[in-house]
């Protein structure tokens, strides 16, 4: 079934950090953050990321400028509402500061966002967590400043509106979404991606993938009934300007994405992933996300003993990119029927190559590009891989129909058997 509006929307909006992009960009950072106003400045980062000395660096660029920085590791990798409440807590009793500097990948940046939003606004955590998981309250106050660096390349936690996070007690994986989580400023050098190993790589850069594919074919914003200027949101549906986001996204992965994986050393490639990763959040971070989002919410949150390469082994954990990238095929086969050809100017862009898929039935082509390519970069065969099995598809069902800010992006109206399908069929992806 498609959306059919009585009176269609004919206005979208566009939003988006300041960017600086480059080599050496971070460390022009203390002049960027005095320029903001900011005297004293969290630096908020994982302990992983600490290790490679990329929020060292930030601090004494910071420091150079005659700011005070202070550094926290308080990001958990995937943040839970446990985790953000340690980061709060850690903030406010070495605060006030005016300004919040993120270093590290869409945790460490998603973090910065909590902490910020409560050490600016107050309350409770699940009074901002999107409804109906949490009482969906939007801030009053503008936030401190947050300065985004992002050292994985992919998130796109830099451009976005979002706080991504796993509510502990009911096993699901939401978030919090406004306006003003938006950063100031994201500081995106591609040297700081260096160090990424190739499973963080191969996962952040599925993540990419997905964002550019999915505001690539979201539903149009023309496809909404009128809104109020009150009632407008962040994800506003595809549009013309995240389109040219989002496909030049598509051209970059498809010349860097497997040998940015396969050799990490490369700087080429490196940079192109980066640039890939920003103009997918740029496109994204407007037009929005919908099925492999949403069902990756669950895939994350109800993770049992799965521990992925090249990531920490204290707990399980399928990452955010891995977890949207596990039923992608097959949601892009069930979505193919709402615009077949964006679908395969989406397979041709990512393979300009072509191949043999090209012969096969339509809305196979973009599915067997994406199974290649997972393939390709070591990606786990579907969901079996990663401890589920036809048992557990009841229960992704709920958590990702718990996620109804992502499925009204959805070009075609989901139902709990479409989602059950879509899953059921991602259990094993190739074989």
């Amino acid at each position: 079934m498609t959306w059919s509006p009585t009176q269609p929307e004919s206005v979208f909006t566009y939003g988006a950090p300041a960017l600086k992009f480059g080599t050496g960009a971070a460390l022009e950072i203390g002049h960027d953050v005095a320029a903001l106003g900011a005297s004293r400045v969290l630096v908020v980062t994982d302990a992983g990321v600490l290790a490679t000395g990329a929020p060292d660096l930030v601090a004494e660029a910071l420091r150079r400028a005659g700011l005070v920085a202070v550094v926290h590791d308080s990001a958990h990798v995937e943040p839970t509402d446990a985790s953000l409440e340690v980061a709060i807590a850690r903030a406010r009793a070495d605060g006030p500061f005016d300004a919040v500097v993120a270093v590290g990948g869409g945790s460490s940046i998603d973090t910065a966002k909590a902490v910020d939003l409560i050490l600016s606004n107050g309350g409770d955590l699940m009074d901002y967590v999107n409804a109906p998981v949490g009482a969906g309250r939007a801030p009053q106050r503008p936030l401190l400043p947050l300065v985004a660096v992002p050292t994985t390349t992919g998130t796109g936690a830099e451009s976005t509106t979002i706080c991504v996070l796993d509510v502990l007690a009911l096993e699901v994986k939401t978030g919090i979404s406004h306006v003003r989580l938006r950063p100031v400023l994201a500081i995106v050098d591609p040297d700081l991606t260096v160090t990424q190993p190739a499973g963080v790589t191969a996962s952040a850069g599925m993540d990419i993938l997905c964002h550019a594919l999915e505001s690539w074919t979201a539903r149009p914003f023309t496809s909404y009934e009128r809104k109020r200027p009150e009632q407008r949101v962040p994800y506003c549906g595809s549009n013309p300007i995240s389109d040219m986001w989002a496909e030049r996204s598509m051209s970059l992965l498809a010349g860097a994405f497997r040998a940015a994986v396969h050799d990490g050393a490369g700087a080429g490639a490196r940079g192109e992933m980066a640039l890939a990763a920003t103009f997918a959040g740029l496109g994204f971070g407007n037009a929005g996300v919908h099925v492999p989002h949403a069902n990756a919410y669950p895939i994350a949150g109800r993770v049992r003993g799965f521990h992925p390469a090249d990531y920490p082994r204290e707990e399980p954990m399928v990452p955010h990119g891995m977890a949207v990238a596990l039923t992608a095929p097959e949601a892009f086969r069930w979505t193919f029927d709402a615009a077949p050809e964006r679908h395969l100017a989406a397979a041709r862009l990512l393979d300009p190559g072509h191949g043999p898929r090209w012969q096969s039935e339509p809305r196979d082509v973009l599915p067997g590009v994406l199974r290649d390519l997972m393939r390709d970069i070591d990606m786990p065969n579907g969901l079996y891989a990663v401890g589920y099995d036809e048992r557990d598809v009841d229960g992704l069902v709920e958590g990702a129909l718990a996620q109804q800010r992502l499925l009204a992006t959805s070009p075609r109206e989901v139902t709990a058997d479409d989602l059950a399908g879509i899953i059921g069929r991602s259990m094993s992806l190739w074989d």
